[in-house]
């Protein structure tokens, strides 16, 4: 792998992106941010409060700048918020600045791995399942478009996950030398 090479993990939330993107970080011996975490520590509040004060809109207008920002950087892990490719300039950002894997999982996954997590705005209504899956139908073909790589969580530990990863990374390299 090249060390300049920035790796950007998207996908629903609870696909784990936080998770996997810190132990591939630790394992690559590489810097790691978490989007979210990142909006959070710059604004000092949390994502309910941007949510109930600003609107979506006035996250994702935060969350494309944090973007903008992290992705200039040289070999870094970033795991993303989930709706982070619903903003276009987002998108072509990660495409044009490292390798884009896109985390997928079933809804059935994600409820149980966010169901006792309150800092997720969205999911604070009477059907959070019905939710996810109009989430997952608007933003799959976006997540798809924007990854080099696709890769299941789905009952998987995240150490087997980094270990795809790395595994599928090195194949790409192999490929991209092959061709020169």
């Amino acid at each position: 792998m090249r060390d300049s090479l920035n790796i950007f993990l998207i996908g629903p939330m609870g696909t784990g992106k936080s998770t996997i993107g810190r132990l591939l970080a630790a394992e690559l011996q590489r810097p790691f941010f978490d989007s979210d975490h990142e909006i959070e520590r710059r604004c000092g509040c949390d994502i309910p409060w941007i949510f109930d004060v600003e609107g979506e809109a006035g996250f994702r207008a935060r969350e494309a700048q944090v973007i903008d920002d992290l992705s200039t950087q040289q070999g870094v892990v970033l795991a993303t918020g989930g709706g982070a490719v619903t903003h276009p300039e987002s998108r072509r950002l990660l495409r044009e600045r490292g390798t884009v894997i896109f985390l997928r999982t079933s809804v059935e996954q994600q409820l149980k791995r966010t169901a006792r997590d309150r800092n997720r705005p969205l999911l604070q209504c009477e059907d959070p399942g019905r939710k996810l899956r109009e989430l997952f139908e608007v933003r799959e073909p976006l997540y798809r478009a924007t990854a080099d790589l696709v890769i299941s969580t789905e009952r998987r530990s995240p150490r087997s996950v980094v270990n795809d990863i790395r595994r599928q990374l090195h194949l790409q390299d192999d490929l991209v030398d092959a061709r020169g």
